[in-house]
Order: C-alpha cells, then sequence, then structure tokens
C-alpha cells in the first residue's frame, strides 16, 4: 500500500469512529439519524477498500438507504418530537454536560481496541475456506463465489435470513395499523423524480439480480434496490388497490422462505440431503431461488417502511 492509501485508511477509520460517536451522543433524534447514514456510506466504502463489493452494496443499500428511510419514518411518528426546537436544543446542552454523554465513547473505545487487538493477533496469511469454495465452484451452478456460499453452500443462513426479515414485518403489523396515506399530490419535484427514478432502479434491481451469478449482486441487493423503488413511491402518495394489500400482498412476503422450504425438500427427495442441488441444474434453481426472494425482500423492506400493518378497507 502507498502513503496515500495509509492516509486515506485512517482518514476513513477516525471517520467512522468520529461519526459514531456524534450518532449515539446527540439527543437530537434526527440529527443521529442523519449521522446514521452517513455513517452507513462511510463504511460502505470501507468495505470496497476491503475487497468486499457485495458487503457494500448492501451496506449502502440497506444500511445507510433502506435502514435509514425506517428511522426517518419511525420519527416522523413519535408524538414527542412536537415539543419544538427550544426545547430539543436545551436537551442537547443538558446531555453534553452530563457524565453520561461520555460511556457511548468508552464502550466504542473499548470496542474498537478489542477489534483491534483481535486484527493484530491473526496470522499474516490465512487460507481459510476459500481453497475449498473455489474447489468446489464449478459444481455450484454459479461463478460468484459469494453468491454460491449464500445460496448453495451455506443456504441456510439466506433461508434464516429471510426468515428474520419476515418475523421483524410481523412484529411491526403486530403493533397496529399503518398510517392512512395522505390524499394531497405530491409536489413537482417528487413526483418527478418519482417517474424518472422507479423505472431506473427497476432495471437496476433486475441487473444485480441477473448479474450476481458471476459479479458482485443477488437477491439481498436487488430486493433492497426495488424496496427503494416501493418506498419513493409510497413517500409520493401510491399505494396497492385494496384487493392486492391482503392475501396478494402476503403470499409476494412469504414466497421466499416457502420457495426456499420447497426447494429444501425437493432436493431431499432427489439428493438425498437439504438443499444440495444437482450440479447440472444448480445454476437456474438458484436463479429462481433469487428472483422469488428478490421479490420477497423487496416487498418485506418496502412494507417495513409503512410502519405498520397496511390498511385494505374494500370498497363497496
Amino acid at each position: 500500500m502507498t502513503l496515500l492509501a495509509w492516509l486515506f485508511d485512517i482518514l476513513l477509520g477516525l471517520g467512522l469512529l468520529w461519526l459514531g460517536w456524534r450518532l449515539l451522543s446527540s439527543p437530537d433524534l434526527f440529527k443521529a439519524i442523519v449521522l446514521f447514514i452517513a455513517f452507513g456510506l462511510l463504511m460502505a466504502l470501507a468495505w470496497v477498500r476491503l475487497d468486499a463489493p457485495d458487503v457494500a452494496l448492501a451496506e449502502a443499500a440497506i444500511g445507510a438507504g433502506l435502514t435509514g428511510a425506517l428511522l426517518l419514518a419511525a420519527l416522523a411518528r413519535l408524538s414527542s418530537m412536537e415539543s419544538g426546537k427550544d426545547a430539543t436544543v436545551q436537551a442537547e446542552k443538558a446531555w453534553l454536560k452530563s457524565p453520561a454523554s461520555w460511556f457511548p465513547a468508552i464502550i466504542m473505545l473499548l470496542l474498537a481496541s478489542g477489534l483491534g487487538y483481535t486484527i493484530l493477533s491473526l496470522a499474516p496469511y490465512a487460507a481459510g475456506l476459500s481453497p475449498e469454495v473455489a474447489a468446489n465452484l464449478d459444481s455450484s451452478g454459479v461463478i460468484n463465489p459469494v453468491t454460491a456460499v449464500l445460496l448453495n453452500f451455506r443456504g441456510y443462513d439466506t433461508l434464516l435470513e429471510m426468515v428474520v426479515l419476515l418475523l421483524a414485518l410481523l412484529g411491526v403489523w403486530s403493533i397496529g395499523g399503518a398510517a392512512e396515506p395522505h390524499e394531497g399530490k405530491p409536489g413537482p419535484v417528487l413526483d418527478f423524480l418519482t417517474r424518472l427514478l422507479t423505472p431506473l432502479l427497476i432495471l437496476v434491481a433486475a441487473y444485480l439480480l441477473w448479474v450476481g451469478a458471476h459479479a458482485p449482486g443477488g437477491a439481498f441487493q436487488a430486493g433492497s434496490v426495488l424496496a427503494a423503488a416501493g418506498v419513493l413511491l409510497l413517500l409520493a402518495g401510491w399505494c396497492l388497490p385494496p384487493r392486492l394489500m391482503a392475501l396478494p400482498l402476503r403470499l409476494v412476503l412469504v414466497a421466499g422462505p416457502c420457495a426456499f422450504i420447497a426447494m429444501a425438500a425437493l432436493t431431499l427427495l432427489i439428493q438425498g440431503q437439504l438443499l444440495e442441488f444437482p450440479p447440472a441444474q444448480a445454476g437456474i434453481l438458484i436463479l429462481v431461488l433469487e428472483t422469488v426472494a428478490m421479490f420477497s425482500i423487496g416487498a418485506t423492506l418496502a412494507a417495513l417502511f409503512l410502519g405498520g400493518r397496511p390498511q385494505h378497507k374494500e370498497t363497496p
């Protein structure tokens, strides 16, 4: 590494630590959310520097983009934030003067010290499981090793991740119904961006899904981009027709986990083991799983943005 690269990485690491400290210590929730989004973007850049573009795509789309939108939507529904700016400023000054404001910094320092010690204790070179993955890549059905691990070699992890997303949505729905959508028309800027970006985001999602077999991409990245299109439509006041907000929406939400379970049962009958794909058909089976998972992930993340169970009152 050159001196410039070392300086860039040092500044990037210090920036992440500073943003982490500021977002944890700020009593202003809106400011903390904005800092969290900035932290996610810098973290995506850090993953790029670590040669992990798949994780960087997921971090930028889910960690910074969609999670930031979810936090902003949750903040908008908090009635406690309507007290005014003066109370917020006074609370911020009181928080910074209190000893409790140093606890996040101490925790971050201990965590950073532990991570630094762990990294420095690692061997200079560790092969890990890379040789095994490379040796069996031809039988996985894909060329991208990340997709091979997530959809073939360790498909259980991806199945459990989708189940966790679905359980999170059920937890949000158990709280109550979503707020009624506003009937006003979106402004000209939002309307223009919605018409321009929605088709573009759908094309990007389709590209990430297709390219995931041999390059960074895949179901989670494509699903998060598809969810971003859904969030943009929701911000513009768009909503599903009432006939699609009951059973059809729920079928899409459970389609991903159900497809994995059905594929596991099918491979158990054919191969004798769960999620062990036949090498000749592994590529097409993984593509089918990723396609269904993309729609399920996108619908789940967009439904989380609503902040409650969607209302589906039928019109007489």
